[in-house]
């Protein structure tokens, strides 16, 4: 049996962009593109889940009329080669809701929610990536069973394209960046 028996063919080679953008919601459920490369993501856990639903439903509600927050889209940091992440959460323009792709500069803020598995991606790369790409804000969140969630905040600075350190968060969430917002953790 040979690989291409196993995994289709696209999953062997770099995909451009034209070729993501033909393919239906379906096909990319549950992908991420990294250099042009298929990238599977596992199911996440249910904890994972709801953290990043409450966390949504909470930036969207504080966002007001300018911003909207969302779960499971893609963001398209870069189109060659291809680079599609597909954060927990994205905060992003609310007047930008019909614009595909969902580029950087749509976006206010990404969260990541930090499962078995995804460590170094979330605490390394995408921090990387996210930082190159211009995204204003990121917002690390770590969990465990029976833990209460750790938010760890991030502000870009511009002039190097890179994360520094903003408010560190167990328990209640009041950050006032990228907009005021409160947010209880041990509740989830």
């Amino acid at each position: 049996m040979t690989a291409e028996m196993i995994a289709p063919e696209w999953m062997h080679r770099q995909i451009t962009s034209e070729e993501y953008d033909s393919w239906s919601e379906e096909q990319c459920a549950g992908i991420e593109i990294v250099d042009g490369m298929v990238v599977v993501s596992p199911s996440a856990s249910k904890r994972h889940n709801r953290l990043a639903r409450l966390l949504a439903n909470a930036l969207d509600a504080a966002g007001g009329a300018e911003w909207n927050a969302d779960t499971d889209f893609d963001v398209r940091l870069q189109d060659v080669p291809l680079n599609n992440r597909r954060p927990d959460v994205v905060v992003y323009r609310a007047d930008a809701i019909d614009e595909s792709p969902t580029r950087p500069d749509h976006v206010l803020l990404l969260v990541e929610v930090v499962s078995p598995g995804s460590e170094t991606t979330d605490r390394v790369v995408k921090f990387d990536q996210y930082a190159k790409a211009g995204i204003p804000f990121y917002w690390r969140v770590e969990q465990a069973a029976g833990r209460v969630p750790i938010v760890h905040t991030y502000v870009l600075d511009p002039a190097s394209r890179s994360y520094e350190a903003g408010e560190l968060f167990t328990g209640l969430v009041k950050a006032v960046a990228p907009y005021p917002v409160e947010i209880d953790l041990p509740g989830i």
